[in-house]
């Protein structure tokens, strides 16, 4: 089920990077989650300097190349994972890009599990022992 979208200004970083960018995404998005690596998607989503305006003034024209990151998490999911996906996917920008911290951007989306589909089936079906086991231990 975890999903993220780096988005990012396209020629602004060295292909190897992007790709690493991606690889310690995915593992970290796994060890945080306690997620197996290979339900993990992780996405790159490129747009021209010309399509992209940081504090009013458009990346072509000077504008900073400031990432932007969504995460995409099952509701329910503890606070503690959630802050911790903020973190390193910001300190993964900075590391594998070079970004400023003050310039990352963020945001983890919860999605009911109704509503996430996995293999044509709502989550909440497929997942259903594992959602149970973290509603319990919440409870617990």
């Amino acid at each position: 089920m975890p999903v993220a979208h780096f988005h990012l200004v396209d020629d602004h970083y060295p292909p190897d990077r992007v790709r690493s960018l991606l690889e310690r995404a995915s593992q970290l998005y796994a060890e945080v989650l306690g997620s197996p690596v290979d339900r993990v998607r992780v996405f790159a989503v490129r747009y021209r300097a010309e399509e992209v305006a940081t504090g009013g003034t458009v990346v072509a024209a000077g504008g900073a190349a400031a990432p932007f990151f969504t995460a995409i998490v099952l509701a329910g999911r503890p606070e503690e994972q959630r802050h911790a996906l903020l973190a390193g996917f910001t300190d993964l920008l900075v590391e594998e890009l070079g970004c400023p911290r003050e310039l990352v951007r963020g945001r983890i989306e919860q999605v009911d599990p109704a509503d996430w589909g996995i293999a044509g089936g709502p989550a909440s079906s497929v997942r259903s022992g594992e959602i149970a086991a973290r509603q319990a231990s919440r409870t617990n």
